[in-house]
């Protein structure tokens, strides 16, 4: 798409909706953060899991380069056939930035410069998709305490439920830098429930009446338990830190990247990865960087184990 006409195509569609949704509170051109939901009201949203999918599924993210191009890709090379997918990325974007038409999406015209693009607004409108997946910018803390995380995940969802009141949401758990100065494995152990879930979900969850889950792909957590456990056995087909699984500090490599993209399988499809093919191609039709089999088994099994024993995943332990 040519980038002016991405932005012009943004800004009026985000613009309706985001007039029809405003909401004045006492605390001025912001809502008051809501308290979380409480104990018993996520147990009894988490209590029933998805059944796992045959059939194949239309998929919407909406992100930043920790989705990138590569990781849906990937994802709909493990799919069935009729896998669909479309997105609208940025760099290093909020939730809030995709919402707002007043706030620059930036690297939008880049990111979004491809076949797989689809506006925003327009997507999560059209009640098209079975699934959307949203993730938030890090520093995480940050994007909470700045950018209402926890107000447009709610606004997110509650645009695709009035579209289609089937549509699972799904809220993609990154990570920070792998040099940041509290440590990653710390952070991504304490960042879940401290931030992801309390601070933002659990939010959303009360803003939206609690009337329907929002999932969570523990997309974090999978690769701090891969890292741990290729440690455990000595290294894996050479792999034994976070760092082997980064292009950067903060940017998966093609092995990191298949680990994200067997995470959302499992989570969306509701399906084990183990025994998925392990040899895929970049966005682009290049050969992505194929994990051993040794390494790939290991990923796979990791991804089952962490994604069944977490209720927020809505993944059944038989799927």
């Amino acid at each position: 798409m040519v980038p002016g006409v991405f932005k012009v195509v943004r800004k009026i569609a985000r613009r309706l909706s985001a007039l029809s949704l405003m909401v004045l509170s006492a605390c001025g051109l912001t809502k008051c953060a809501p308290d979380p939901a409480d104990k018993a009201t996520i147990e009894r949203l988490y209590a029933e899991t998805n059944p796992p999918s045959d059939q194949a599924l239309s998929v919407y993210f909406i992100g930043h380069s920790l989705v990138g191009r590569d990781m849906p890709a990937m994802l709909a090379q493990l799919a069935p056939d009729e896998h669909r997918y479309e997105s609208q990325l940025g760099w290093g974007s909020e939730m809030q930035a995709h919402w707002e038409p007043d706030i620059e999406l930036t690297g939008g015209e880049f990111e979004n410069a491809h076949d797989r693009f689809r506006e925003a607004h327009e997507a999560v409108g059209s009640g098209d998709y079975d699934a959307i997946v949203l993730t938030e910018k890090v520093s995480l803390t940050d994007a909470i305490k700045y950018h209402e995380s926890w107000r447009y995940l709610a606004l997110w969802s509650e645009k695709a439920w009035q579209a289609n009141p089937d549509t699972r949401i799904y809220f993609y758990e990154t990570w920070h830098e792998t040099d940041i100065a509290d440590g990653w494995m710390n952070r991504v152990d304490n960042d879940l429930s401290e931030l992801w879930e309390k601070e933002i979900t659990d939010r959303a969850l009360t803003e939206t009446g609690a009337q329907r889950p929002i999932y969570i792909i523990p997309a974090g957590q999978v690769m701090a338990r891969f890292v741990r456990a290729a440690q455990d056995r000595g290294g894996v087909d050479g792999l034994s830190t976070v760092e082997d699984l980064f292009d950067d500090n903060i940017h998966p490599n093609d092995l990191g990247t298949y680990l994200n993209a067997i995470t959302h399988y499992a989570v969306v499809y509701g399906k084990s990865p183990v025994g998925l093919p392990y040899a895929l191609n970049r966005a682009d039709g290049s050969p992505a960087a194929a994990p051993g089999a040794d390494a790939a088994r290991l990923m796979q099994e990791v991804v089952w184990e962490v994604v069944t024993s977490y209720p927020r995943s809505g993944v059944q332990p038989d799927g």
